[in-house]
């Protein structure tokens, strides 16, 4: 229990910043609809096809290599280009608003900064040990947690900020936000480990590995994108239009993204890939899916706040920022108490240095 205890501060007291930047950064992209601060991002979303189908188009002519149509959060599409360039704009077509860099929105920087610490795969990487880290700490806490139980105190901030005041409140709070970090820990690692989520899903069934999108024939003719949201849309009446990627290859396939009823990630897992010529090339339907991609197919509304309304966003807040207060005392407390250590045994040498003449001279 001793090595134990040793571990679990001494990790909290190197990565509990990085932690706390987590916890931070994902509780203010819990509520991004409401901050986002754009002229009709509150607007209530009237999907109407043609009128989608005629801002895509231009979009596209326009460079766009993403969009991602008004939902439920934002009543914007945003408009994504090459460079981290952007623009939203409103359901009736006209631009809300335009950017060159990322560095421009900061919803966008945060949620970067969150998902890849601004280090794409590498701060991806990064991340996922963190929350690997934070995964044990919640296991660890809990166990060492239990040997004191009895002096249990509940409270929301240290009595006195000092040593051993921080790291009792750290204990007994801890412990109360252990179920919310419990989840917030598990669904994001399910989405940045992938492969060992399917091995831990594997008796609810297989999930099927990504699929890459199909190839195509390359053309050099413009691509009809309003026929193939038309085409989406009749073939998926009752889905809502989330998303269209534009290829990055010639030969790539372009793909339109939708959302089903049943489906609780915001943007869908719906799938229709097309070719350049607008034909239909293949169809992702999670309508028949196993239980375990049904489980796997909720981590992201779960862990962003996206799914139960508002007693949920509420909760994941609670989490990231209980996360970003147990993560930053967590670090002050452990390289305090050691100055104040180093501190106490220099003065303990200099009072029995300057004894020492005296009782020789005695």
């Amino acid at each position: 229990m001793k090595l134990l205890s040793i571990l679990h501060r001494w990790s909290g007291g190197l990565i509990g910043i990085l932690l706390a930047l987590l916890g931070l950064t994902g509780a203010i992209l819990v509520w991004e609809g409401e901050w986002i601060g754009v002229a009709g991002a509150g607007d209530p979303v009237v999907e109407q096809v043609g009128q989608i189908a005629a801002i895509s188009q231009r979009a596209v002519a326009d460079g766009a290599i993403r969009i991602t149509f008004a939902g439920e959060e934002i009543g914007l599409h945003l408009v994504a280009k090459e460079g981290g360039a952007g623009e939203y704009i409103r359901q009736d077509g006209s631009i809300a608003a335009s950017w060159a860099s990322q560095w421009e929105r900061p919803e966008l920087w945060i949620f970067d900064l969150h998902h890849h610490l601004l280090s794409g795969e590498t701060g991806e990487w990064v991340t996922g040990i963190a929350g690997i880290f934070g995964l044990l700490f919640v296991i660890t806490g809990s166990i060492l947690w239990w040997r004191s139980r009895r002096a249990f105190e509940w409270r929301i901030w240290p009595r006195k900020m000092q040593p051993g005041p921080v790291v009792r409140h750290h204990r007994d709070f801890g412990i109360i936000v252990a179920p919310l970090l419990l989840v917030s820990f598990l669904t994001g690692l399910g989405m940045l480990f992938p492969a060992a989520a399917r091995v831990v899903l594997s008796p609810w069934g297989t999930i099927a590995a990504s699929a890459k999108p199909p190839t195509v024939e390359p053309s050099s003719h413009a691509a009809p994108v309003s026929s193939m949201l038309r085409q989406a849309k009749a073939r998926f009446p009752n889905a809502e239009l989330r998303r269209l990627t534009v290829p990055a290859k010639p030969d790539g396939a372009f793909s339109v993204r939708m959302r089903q009823p049943f489906e609780w990630t915001p943007n869908g897992r719906t799938a229709l890939y097309f070719d350049r010529s607008g034909k239909v090339v293949r169809v992702d339907d999670p309508a028949g899916s196993t239980q375990a991609t049904s489980i796997n197919e909720k981590f992201y509304p779960v862990h962003t706040g996206k799914a139960g309304g508002l007693p949920w966003k509420l909760a994941m807040t609670l989490s990231g920022l209980s996360l970003a207060l147990l993560g930053s005392l967590a670090v002050w407390s452990f390289w305090i108490r050691r100055v104040i250590h180093r501190r106490s045994r220099i003065q303990r040498r200099s009072l029995a240095t300057a004894s020492r003449p005296e009782a020789e001279a005695a």
